[in-house]
């Protein structure tokens, strides 16, 4: 049945596949046979209606669709119902085929070459040639391709010229834009970065693109902020001073050269700059870190900002001073011979004071806003560490919250194995290394056991050298890196593991990431070290202390649940109950410690025998059970008696000597001997006291002549 449903489903796919074509094909039929003997008004309604309700859906999926493939066939659909539209419109305009209004084809064809996909314009393309001739073909009987090939050369020259221009004006308007957009972003880089609200490239941030549209989006609007309160504040200075030109210009990153961030002129001819900042009235006023003013010729001299000297009369420059280190002039000037008196460079110094605190807020601003989206960062990566309940779901959540803070292309998480002084490598992300998955190493003097030895990330500033370097050991090479980083996984001072993280691209593990990822990194030992108790706990509630088989609550859900399987499926199924023989005198001669070793090795001789699908558990004391599942009498004999047989070639040894120990099973079998676990249990419990009451060392198989025997 499953092959016929899927050939059914296959079916159903190609038939939705080629609906639209096949529509589109019948109703061109259509069209040409209309064009031969017009049929009834009302059928020519429906063939209409059919048409138009076709295009509004394919417009609608072709909206919604995210498919390339399907959005190809899409509009090959699209162009070949609006062809059918089209000539339907053309024949029954004048003059038909020859009319004025064929025009409309090239029209159809222009739209079709320049938004369609090059595969399904090019489809769609022969479809109107192969629609056309059709209708010319049945309706004008075309005799031969006379009449056919001059339209059908005029449509491929008019959409091949029209792919090429369109797709070429799109090219060219995409690639203005990017570069406007990219000068966009550099000169606001450049502003950030001179009002020291942008740290310098460091190549430490994080790759997602989330991630740098958010840092884009907070830069952007710190100079925005900055750029309003100079705006306002220059504004004022104007209005109150009666000033002709306000200008603050601000020192690049090499202190060499200054440029205008915020201007208010009543002047149209000012120079884009960038002006010297050693020369002239500028360049006095940051060497002596006091303003200095000008009157009359000096003044007019010694404004660099204009084109066109104008008429000045008298110019101050107040230097911004953050700290004692110069960051700026702010330059003022009117056309009045009026000196500037000392309370109106009172006013400029506040107005420079204010310029310095604007910026100076908005880095606190940016900082803070910073720390809250790495607290962010952090707080999400802690939800996912906190949610993760295995070692496996541990190690997953650790590679994708370190993506969150680092760019790198390969990450590895590394498990010490203290009681054998060797490191497992248990997880790998990277296109490369996923056949170091699984491998063990020695605790040696690579950069995991040092980081492991010292509890500090490795190596120094993240510079890694793997000529010089080893990482795991010389036999487990690590795919080309430039930049790594080995983050010591450390729970309550003790070492779990390593995490880590390598990237192509050198300086990746700076300073400005490093402190973040050793926070994820305990983050991430707590965690694995919760997972381990959990999965020790799990442990604990269903395996027994001694042996490390099932309990007997776990091994009772067990076997209920086998024998339902069993009996829903009409499956044989066996319960094996196992009990040493003179276990008690075990306990007398030798002591309750051996005793222990006796009842271990008895479960290692049942994990040794048993099949993956079986199942074992101790059931209290010295009794084992067993539960087989399509297992029939004799099957559970034999594996009764390789039990024996193994168990009595088991040496045990003590301080009073070696020594051997038998065992007594009982067997039964559903649904001879009942389908529920309790009638099961007992019918086995019944068949090994038999074995016990006829001399021990022996199996016996529950039936119903031995049910009295047993009462």
């Amino acid at each position: 049945m499953d092959p016929l449903v899927r050939a059914s489903l296959a079916l159903q796919q190609a038939l939705a596949r080629i609906s639209g074509t096949a529509l589109a094909a019948g109703l061109g039929v259509y069209l040409a046979y209309y064009a031969l003997e017009p049929p009834p008004f009302a059928l020519n309604a429906l063939a209409l209606a059919v048409l138009l309700g076709s295009l509004s859906l394919r417009v609608v999926r072709r909206v919604r669709s995210l498919n390339p493939k399907s959005s190809v066939r899409l509009d090959f659909e699209l162009a070949a119902h609006l062809a059918v539209l089209t000539y339907a419109g053309v024949l029954h305009a004048p003059g038909g085929l020859d009319g004025p209004f064929y025009a409309s084809v090239y029209v159809l064809t222009m739209l079709v070459a320049g938004f369609a996909r090059p595969a399904a314009a090019l489809a769609a393309l022969g479809f109107t040639v192969l629609l056309e001739g059709a209708i010319g073909y049945v309706a004008f009987s075309y005799d031969g391709p006379e009449r056919l090939w001059p339209h059908a050369a005029a449509i491929g020259v008019f959409a091949a010229l029209n792919m090429v221009l369109f797709h070429a004006e799109i090219a060219r308007v995409r690639r203005l834009s990017r570069q406007h957009i990219e000068n966009e972003v550099r000169r606001m880089k450049e502003a950030a970065r001179s009002y020291r609200l942008l740290v310098a490239p460091t190549g430490q941030a994080a790759v997602r693109r989330s991630t740098r549209t958010d840092e884009q989006r907070l830069i952007c609007s710190g100079v925005d902020e900055v750029h309003e309160s100079l705006r306002i504040a220059m504004a004022l200075l104007h209005q109150a001073l009666g000033l002709h030109t306000v200008a603050l210009l601000w020192l690049d990153r090499s202190g060499q050269q200054l440029h205008i961030q915020e201007l208010l002129s009543s002047s149209d001819g000012v120079a884009a700059g960038p002006f010297s900042a050693r020369d002239g009235i500028l360049g006095a006023a940051l060497a002596q870190g006091a303003p200095v003013s000008l009157l009359g010729p000096k003044a007019r001299a010694q404004v660099p900002y204009y084109a066109s000297s104008p008429d000045v009369g008298s110019v101050s420059a107040m230097p911004v001073l953050e700290q004692g280190h110069a960051r700026g002039v702010l330059v003022v000037d009117r056309l009045a011979r009026d000196p500037f008196t000392e309370q109106e460079e009172r006013v400029l110094n506040a107005t420079a004071e204010f310029v310095l605190r604007a910026v100076q807020n908005e880095r606190v601003f940016i900082q803070l806003q910073r720390t809250k989206i790495e607290q962010g960062k952090l707080y999400r990566a802690v939800g996912r560490l906190s949610a993760a309940a295995s070692e496996a779901e541990v190690i997953e959540s650790c590679v994708e919250s370190a993506r969150e803070f680092a760019s790198f292309n390969w990450a590895a998480v590394t498990l010490l194995h203290r009681d054998r002084a060797e490191h497992e490598i248990c997880a790998v992300s990277g296109d490369e290394g996923q056949d170091l998955v699984g491998q063990r190493f020695r605790h040696n003097s690579g950069l995991v056991s040092m980081a492991v030895a010292n509890r500090h990330p490795l190596p120094y500033r993240g510079i890694f050298d793997p000529s010089r370097q080893v990482v795991f050991s010389r036999s487990l090479p690590l795919p080309h890196l430039q930049s790594l980083v080995v983050l010591p996984l450390i729970d309550r001072g003790r070492v779990l593991g390593t995490l880590v993280l390598g990237s192509r691209r050198r300086g990746a593990f700076g300073s400005a990431v490093r402190p973040t990822l050793e926070v994820l990194a305990s983050h991430v030992a707590v965690s694995l070290s919760n997972a381990r108790l959990v999965k020790r706990l799990e442990e604990l509630a269903t395996t027994d202390g001694l042996t490390g088989l099932l309990n007997k609550r776990t091994l009772t859900d067990a076997a209920q649940q086998k024998l339902r399987s069993a009996n829903r499926f009409a499956k044989p199924l066996a319960v094996l109950i196992c009990d040493l023989d003179h276990f008690k005198r075990v306990n007398d001669v030798y002591g309750h410690d051996v005793g222990d070793q006796v009842i271990r090795g008895l479960g290692e001789v049942l994990r040794r025998v048993k099949r993956d699908t079986d199942v074992v558990g101790r059931f209290g004391g010295e009794e084992f059970v067993v539960v087989c599942e399509e297992t029939e009498a004799d099957g559970a004999r034999l594996l009764a008696e390789r039990i024996r047989s193994e168990l009595a070639a088991t040496t045990f040894h003590s301080g009073a000597g070696s020594f051997h120990i038998s065992c007594s099973i009982g067997i039964a079998n559903c649904p001879t001997a009942g389908r529920q676990w309790e009638l099961l249990f007992k019918a086995a419990d019944d068949a090994l006291y038999v074995s016990k009451r006829n001399g021990r060392d022996r199996a016996t198989v529950w039936s119903q002549k031995l049910q009295n025997t047993a009462a």
